[in-house]
């Protein structure tokens, strides 16, 4: 059975790539340390390094340098927490000018229309970011990815994300921009409405092209 609009009482938000992009923020990061190391940076390393692990970047890092055999594993340990430090630092620029086009307006109105609403981001630094842009009350109820066994595409996030609202997950529409959020909503039983490439997103119950279509109006259409 297909969720109805007026079934929908929750939101469940992914938070880079919908709300803000901080992917531009960790590619600054590891430029720093790349050029820290002397190793050159180009568009083929900073794309590579794309939704991979931080000690997995190191290392292609490492070897776009060739220096994967210069370093032991402390040493590698040290660089990431560097990286980390690099980030944290870019972070704490943020500003209400780093929210995606569309999104502050779009939590505005659900607020004012008395939606739960709740964040289910695997990173550990959301809570800074989402003080940095002067959303943090807006969500309330952050899942803990602390508490998570499991990452996307598994459930669990979302799961949590409803749980935490006091919600079924039929009456929550989760909100991603990645085709494996979008896999942990529909498995978690909830609406799912993907951001960006409708090919990519095809799994999701809908889809918008970027933030700035994202409104209760074209969502209350497409849900009916």
């Amino acid at each position: 059975m297909m969720t109805k609009f007026a079934d929908i009482k929750g939101f469940v938000f992914d938070l880079d790539g919908v709300i803000t992009d901080t992917s531009v923020l960790h590619g600054n990061a590891w430029h720093q340390l790349a050029d820290s190391l002397g190793v050159s940076w180009n568009d083929d390393l900073a794309n590579g390094l794309k939704g991979i692990s931080r000690m997995d970047s190191l290392e292609m890092i490492l070897k776009a340098g060739h220096k994967e055999n210069d370093y032991n594993q402390e040493q590698k340990v040290a660089l990431a927490t560097q990286k980390n430090d690099n980030y944290v630092a870019e972070v704490n620029k943020m500003t209400p000018a780093n929210i995606l086009p569309g999104m502050k307006a779009f939590l505005d109105d659900l607020r004012a229309k008395g939606y739960q609403l709740s964040l289910a981001s695997a990173s550990k630094n959301a809570p800074r970011v989402l003080d940095k842009l002067q959303l943090a009350d807006y969500f309330p109820k952050v899942v803990d990815p602390a508490n998570l066994t499991h990452g996307k595409p598994d459930p669990e996030i979302y799961t949590k994300g409803a749980q935490v609202l006091n919600l079924d997950p039929a009456q929550c529409i989760g909100v991603e921009d990645a085709a494996a959020g979008v896999q942990a909503i529909n498995a978690a039983g909830e609406v799912s409405l993907g951001i960006g490439d409708a090919h990519e997103l095809a799994a999701a119950d809908m889809v918008f092209a970027d933030t700035a279509s994202v409104t209760l109006e074209n969502i209350a259409k497409k849900l009916g």
